[in-house]
């Protein structure tokens, strides 16, 4: 395969149209930390909520799902379609409560809800916690995501992959803040839907492929396409549905998919114009990332069973590819091989939008942390304005630096989603209680994190031995951070003080007012079902129109606009105000 002058010529554009518009935004980020962080809390819902579709399409994204194809099927994509839940849990519960707090970043909750040194221990404690070290590993993951690509794409090796992208996505994000991150998701979202679709389509007539129908009656291709599980298979009935249903969505914090609302997700809240903007923009936002976008990546991930019909042939294909960098989730790269100059140029800038995406959000979100709840906070409590933004963009700079080495450690896609997965296991209900329940304190967060990233290390560190000390299934592995980290938070919270009542009591008054927490409690978890049965109505309906199974698609799709109408109704009438 060979880059055309073409296909060089659209990815340079993309560059500068990038760089244009983190300069352009760098004149009103350089106000103060509020503008460089939040955009002036002036943005609208469609803006913030492209944003966060954008920002959760990484460059690691269509890999995984092809990873997910390629190993289990259309249904193996289970592990993160159950996360919708979370995902509408927030919209209906939690969207309004973050815009009312007021806060810059999701970090100063801790001394809203909380009173004493242990909370303001807690918010710097988090800072470092999530936007360091957890945010690290997050743009590590993308960034080997990114090198894979490079490698089959470009030819490149890892290390010149992310100097180059380094600099590009550190000088658009350090410029422009958050507003610059916004503008340029656009635009890259856009072209990152163009450019998968627009493949998809080139590869289903491929002669190799032969055209959707006979993809579909391939052997090899046949036996993947099922959207729910074999529930006749004990372990997939785990690992796929009980597992994620009745665990996973309420139990773990997961970027882009944190019960009750967090990272970045509430950043773009927080920059919303008000409590609906906020609101309908997590509700897009769902809407796009579990129904809108994930087809085109299973249908390449299914043509891929063709022309690449086991890893061993994928490596004989490209033969100068690295044992790190070798994998299942390397099969949608590959396949981009085959699509002609000019769209080439068009999907690889797709797939470096997405990576930089996520990278700049991260690395504004993650930055937002070390100045508002580390440097500002702790450090120089008198700083300007003008030296937060200073800080913020030497913090962008470190952290850029930080992922980028940590992504030399990493093997895969679906390595890193489930190292995330356990980090946070245990902590989700936590989050999901700490506005209602009282007696939740600093100490019952504390226990949380660091149980559950004790329990993680150890199955990391274990894992990478030669020889292992013990052999425990990752869905397993899973529940026993689930169970651990939840017993040993809930047993902290019952033995230590609550927070004192003037904090909790203007905290209630800050956040619900005069009105009870559990006002139109029955609508909103009703909104939060239909919403989800929603969401899955559309997705399925995508699936079954492709697999030529009309009436179910039918059936799905007035589903899905049944559903429309009900959430509507529902907020026409107030009840979800």
């Amino acid at each position: 395969m060979q880059l055309t002058l073409l296909d060089y010529s659209i990815i340079a554009l993309f560059f500068i149209i990038s760089l244009y518009i983190g300069i352009r935004a760098s004149k009103s980020a350089g106000k103060n930390s509020s503008e460089f962080f939040l955009s002036g809390r002036n943005m609208p819902w469609w803006l913030l909520g492209v944003s966060m579709v954008a920002t959760t399409f990484a460059a690691d994204t269509p890999g995984l799902v092809t990873e997910l194809v390629r190993k289990n099927g259309v249904s193996g994509n289970w592990v993160w379609w159950a996360m919708l839940l979370t995902g509408m849990l927030t919209v209906f519960f939690y969207a309004k409560l973050w815009r009312k707090s007021g806060i810059t970043t999701d970090l100063e909750f801790y001394e809203l809800r909380y009173s004493g040194k242990t909370a303001g221990f807690l918010r710097g404690f988090r800072a470092i916690y999530l936007g360091v070290i957890f945010n690290v590993i997050t743009m590590a993951g993308v960034c080997l995501a990114g090198a894979k690509i490079a490698s089959i794409l470009l030819g490149i090796s890892q290390g010149e992959m992310l100097i180059y992208s380094s600099i590009i996505v550190v000088i658009y994000s350090s410029l422009g803040g958050l507003k610059g991150v916004l503008l340029t998701d656009f635009v890259q979202f856009i072209i990152a839907m163009v450019g998968s679709v627009w493949a998809t389509i080139y590869i289903l007539n491929l002669p190799e492929i032969g055209g959707l129908s006979n993809l579909l009656s391939q052997p090899i291709v046949s036996t993947k396409l099922n959207m729910l599980p074999d529930f006749s298979n004990t372990e997939t009935l785990i690992t796929l549905v009980i597992i994620p249903f009745a665990v996973q969505w309420w139990s773990t914090w997961y970027p882009g998919a944190e019960p009750g609302g967090g990272g970045y997700i509430a950043q773009r809240m927080l920059a919303a114009k008000d409590e609906k903007n906020a609101t309908w923009a997590t509700l897009f936002f769902n809407f796009a990332h579990y129904a809108l976008r994930p087809w085109p990546w299973i249908l390449v991930g299914l043509a891929s069973l063709v022309i690449f019909p086991s890893l061993e042939s994928i490596n004989t294909a490209f033969p100068n590819l690295t044992d790190d960098i070798q994998g299942h989730d390397i099969a949608y790269a590959a396949m981009m091989t085959y699509l002609p100059a000019g769209l080439l140029g068009i999907v690889l800038t797709s797939l470096i939008a997405a990576f930089m995406s996520t990278i700049s959000t991260q690395l504004n979100w993650g930055s937002s942390y070390i100045v508002n709840d580390l440097y500002s906070r702790f450090i120089n409590p008198e700083a300007s304005e003008k030296q937060k933004v200073i800080v913020g963009r030497i913090a962008t700079v470190i952290l850029m630096i930080c992922a980028a080495l940590f992504s030399l450690v990493l093997d895969s896609a679906k390595g890193v989603f489930d190292l995330l997965l356990q980090i946070g296991a245990g902590t989700g209900l936590l989050f999901i209680l700490r506005w209602f329940w009282h007696r939740i304190n600093p100490l019952s967060e504390i226990a949380a994190m660091a149980i559950s990233f004790i329990i993680a290390f150890i199955f990391f560190i274990n894992g990478k031995l030669e020889t292992p000390l013990f052999e425990i299934a990752g869905h397993w592995q899973l529940i026993i951070g689930v169970t651990i980290t939840t017993i040993g938070w809930v047993i902290v919270t019952l033995l230590t003080k609550p927070t004192d009542k003037d904090t909790l009591q203007n905290f209630n008054s800050l956040i619900f007012g005069d009105e009870s927490k559990f006002k139109n409690i029955g609508p909103k978890i009703a909104a939060f079902l239909i919403g989800t049965f929603g969401v899955y109505s559309f997705l399925f309906a995508t699936g079954n129109w492709i697999y030529g199974k009309t009436t179910n698609a039918i059936l799905l799709s007035v589903s899905a606009l049944f559903c429309t109408i009900c959430i509507q109704q529902l907020w026409k009438r107030k009840y979800l105000e």
